[in-house]
């Protein structure tokens, strides 16, 4: 696709991934439909592009906030991307989550970007070529100890676009899955990052997540796997799960250390 061409609906784009995607589409000419629970983020970058940023103040978990992101695309005269960054994560080990905090995950990282997605579709079906792009993460591929309900959502998102690609084959719309892997951004709480540090796990820059992205969108992928050796890791859990057992089995001590109750980051 080319992005000067795109009219997108870009979800989360307060956040650290999505706020970066922001900022490359526009640069590069595309007319974005910016979705946020936090508009005041995008002030600076809507002074920047006041052509080309239109925001979407919604809360996605509300049958309102996903017809309001669908009225804006309409009066945009149709979108041909769809790009699902919001999401909401927590460091922690599964009996430290209330019912509250599960629910949150599930309702945002799940059931909202079904139900937004189903509902664009009939405005990117109109389109001579269009594509849903959902940020997942390494972490729908590779179940990890502390992120048992965040993994749980991710590997639902990995499932749901694979299936979606496969159901819309003989139409003119594309599914893109885009798995990160650990990004600095403000979504990750300071023990997740400290967890990093000590496994010395490698921790990319949104704004590298963010060209990656782009440019398989302009290549128009399936899909796309982010960081090595995390790739090599998610082949591995697929053809031999019981060594990444072993493997984590020997993490565990270092991952229950870093695990406290936390506020939830949000974006």
């Amino acid at each position: 696709m080319r992005l000067s061409d795109c009219r997108v609906v870009l979800t989360g784009a307060s956040g650290g991934i999505g706020l970066a995607l922001a900022e490359q589409l526009c640069a590069a000419g595309a007319q974005v439909l910016a979705v946020s629970r936090q508009p005041d983020a995008l002030a600076a970058l809507a002074a920047r592009y006041p052509q080309q940023l239109r925001q979407v103040p919604a809360d996605l978990r509300s049958s309102a906030g996903r017809h309001a992101v669908l009225e804006a695309a309409r009066h945009l005269g149709g979108v041909n991307l769809l790009l699902n960054a919001a999401g909401v994560n927590r460091f922690a080990l599964l009996e430290q989550i209330d019912d509250q905090q599960i629910e949150e995950m599930l309702a945002l990282n799940v059931v909202a970007t079904l139900q937004l997605t189903r509902a664009m579709l009939p405005l990117l079906r109109s389109q001579p070529h269009a594509m849903v792009v959902n940020v997942g993460s390494t972490y729908g591929s590779i179940g990890y100890p502390g992120y048992a309900v965040y993994c749980a959502t991710k590997f639902a998102l990995r499932g749901f676009s694979e299936a979606l690609r496969r159901e819309l084959a003989d139409t003119d719309v594309n599914v893109l899955y885009v798995a990160p892997r650990a990004t600095r951004t403000g979504m990750n709480s300071s023990a997740a990052m400290a967890l990093n540090k000590a496994l010395s796990a490698a921790v990319d820059e949104p704004r590298s997540v963010a060209q990656q992205v782009i440019g398989a969108v302009e290549k128009d992928l399936n899909e796309l796997y982010l960081g090595w050796p995390e790739k090599l890791f998610v082949r591995l859990n697929g053809m031999l799960p019981g060594l990444v057992d072993r493997a984590l089995r020997k993490q565990l001590p270092i991952i229950r250390s870093f695990t406290h109750p936390q506020e939830t980051p949000k974006q």
